[in-house]
């Protein structure tokens, strides 16, 4: 299946990446890690004016969707731009809340414009960000809570991504709250974001591997990293149609086709361009580092690689 992106998809996604490639996202992902947040959350503003949370809201509720094909656009660029933030749970929160009834319902404007950003704790003790989100979420075996704090930040395998204990209670929003939807949004953010990812990798060390010298000839021009480098490429492009398609169909055996192949395909990215580059891309100083680690955490994120490929093979195409 070819897939091809009408004018005004295609404008969105070059509007995006022109804005995020002026922003210096690097510089924010550092600030981000360091705990301040006044940067990101500039840019986290501009990110909701261009509507990218609005697609995970109703229209009813001053949002633009459910519209997960250019969901998956925008996130693939937020992804190429390691933007830093609790972005898929943002957006896992609006499809989580928008199935809920009645007075849930009242915190999806704010997420929608931007002006509230969201962690969720999803049967799970930690949430990313819980210390910079406004919305935090847990759901337990009681059922789904507003809660009312965080407890302390604890580091994770990416610097960016600080993962924070939610405080126990708060409003009860759902004791039995649907979340097939909720969780099918989160894995494909989460794949279109690696994906993202994987691109920005490989871009950086073709980039690399031309300017990088041995012998007196760019080491680009060897047949082994071309190698490297095709078998990357080929990864990443392999992935992007099972990214699609799945935005289309939104069953939950091709989302958890996408998300494997994808996030496979970026950690693949990420190894190769680390033994590209070579020593330099050991150090946490280099800007490829940023990339590097959230291809890692990215990997297992909203479902590990094995549970992904067994609900492949379950072949449950229906919710």
């Amino acid at each position: 299946m070819r897939f091809l992106l009408d004018p005004e998809q295609r404008a969105f996604a070059h509007s995006l990446d022109s804005m995020l490639t002026a922003a210096g996202t690097p510089s924010v992902v550092r600030d981000w890690s360091r705990g301040e947040h006044a940067s990101g959350r500039a840019l986290w503003s501009r990110i909701a004016e261009a509507g990218v949370f609005a697609l995970a809201v109703p229209e009813g509720y001053e949002g633009l969707g459910p519209r997960p094909f250019e969901l998956v656009l925008a996130f693939v660029e937020l992804g190429r731009h390691a933007v830093p933030g609790p972005l898929v749970e943002t957006v896992t929160a609006a499809a989580l809340l928008a199935e809920l009834p009645g007075p849930a319902k009242r915190l999806l404007p704010a997420l929608a414009a931007g002006e509230a950003m969201a962690t969720l704790a999803w049967q799970a003790p930690y949430a990313l960000d819980g210390d910079a989100a406004t919305t935090r979420l847990a759901l337990t075996p009681d059922g789904l809570h507003l809660s009312p704090g965080h407890g302390p930040v604890r580091p994770s395998l990416d610097p960016a991504r600080r993962l924070t204990p939610l405080e126990p209670g708060g409003e009860l929003l759902s004791p039995d709250p649907p979340t097939a939807q909720a969780l099918a949004h989160a894995r494909l953010a989460t794949a279109a974001q690696a994906l993202g990812v994987g691109l920005a990798l490989l871009d950086r060390t073709v980039g690399y591997v031309k300017q990088r010298t041995q012998f007196g000839a760019p080491i680009g021009s060897f047949q082994a990293v071309k190698h490297r480098l095709a078998d990357a490429k080929t990864g990443l492009e392999f992935a992007r149609p099972l990214l699609f398609g799945a935005a289309l169909t939104m069953a939950p055996a091709d989302i958890a086709a996408a998300k494997v192949t994808a996030c496979e395909a970026a950690y693949a990215a990420a190894r190769t361009a680390l033994q590209l580059h070579g020593a330099i891309g050991y150090t946490a100083e280099y800007d490829l580092s940023l990339w590097l680690t959230k291809a890692r955490a990215l990997r297992t994120a909203w479902g590990t690689p094995d549970l992904c490929r067994a609900e492949v093979l379950s072949g449950d195409r229906r919710w």
